[in-house]
């Protein structure tokens, strides 16, 4: 009997062993898949960069703008949106604020030399 058991316990060991992992391939192990907090970074990197492009700003401005964001991920959400905007024919809408004004917009013309009554 002992030599049936030695023949047969090998024979035995390698299904069970592929059932095992076969069915621990399909298990999520908390801790060893990716940081859910670096997928929403990356995720709010692409909405600031598609936001950038609907308020018609230069992906340059964006980058300065959003220093901690992922030049890469701002990038990709910029230019899925411009294609969206692209294909579906849409105008982009300039932001307001400081940051999207230039500064020759932002400043106030000389009202001095304007306003001045006039001499005679």
């Amino acid at each position: 009997m002992t030599c049936m058991r030695s023949t047969f316990l090998p024979s035995l060991r390698l299904p069970i062993a592929l059932a095992l992992l076969s069915l621990l391939a399909a298990c999520d192990i908390p801790g060893l898949g990716p940081d859910p907090r670096v997928a929403q970074r990356e995720e709010e990197a692409k909405a600031i960069g598609g936001a950038c492009r609907f308020a018609v700003r230069g992906i340059e401005d964006c980058y300065a703008n959003n220093p901690k964001s992922s030049k890469a991920a701002i990038f990709a959400g910029w230019k899925d949106m411009d294609g969206y905007m692209r294909d579906n024919k849409i105008e982009g809408i300039p932001a307001s604020g400081s940051a999207a004004a230039s500064p020759s917009e932002g400043t106030p013309e000389p009202v001095a030399a304007a306003s001045a009554p006039a001499k005679k």
